[in-house]
């Protein structure tokens, strides 16, 4: 029932529909709700449940979700809305949070020596001599290696 329900949020999620697809997709989620009726407890089943019937349909009215989601924006709002200190001026804490970040985003990229987000090691970096160096010899400081190669196991002693 779960793979049924997924199958749906990727179908409708699609950037290609079909109307006739979309009909057969109307059709199929009811039998899927039927489906977990019997299977999740009633508490289950809230509105937000019974709002998974009517993507289909709003896929057919609004197009592909992929052209009006607005779930980064939100997520990024989100983001800014957490660097508010000062609640009587919640536009300047944002607009100086955004300005650090960005100081430190482009000093990151220019200024070699110091540790900063965009240039710490891997937390699961296990090769030390790698470990808080980023020379040439290693690849890009722009893009730094990150992890391991896949490849035969080996055995370390951890201390």
């Amino acid at each position: 029932v779960l793979f049924d329900l997924c199958g749906y949020f990727r179908e409708v999620s699609a950037k290609v529909l079909y109307i006739s697809d979309l009909e057969k997709l109307e059709e199929r989620i009811i039998m899927t709700l039927c489906h977990m009726e019997r299977i999740f407890a009633p508490g289950f089943f809230t509105v937000m449940v019974h709002l998974v019937m009517h993507l289909a349909t709003e896929a057919k009215i609004g197009g592909p979700v992929c052209y009006r989601s607005m779930w980064f924006v939100e997520r990024y709002i989100g983001k800014l809305k957490s660097n508010v200190r000062n609640k009587a001026h919640p536009e300047g804490s944002i607009a100086e949070a955004f300005l650090a970040d960005e100081c430190m985003t482009f000093c990151s990229r220019y200024i070699v020596g110091f540790e900063i987000k965009h240039n710490l090691p891997s937390q699961n970096e296990d090769n030390e001599e790698w470990v808080g160096h980023h020379d040439n010899a290693h690849g890009s400081r722009l893009f730094p290696h990150s992890g391991n190669p896949l490849g035969k196991p080996r055995n370390c002693v951890l201390s």
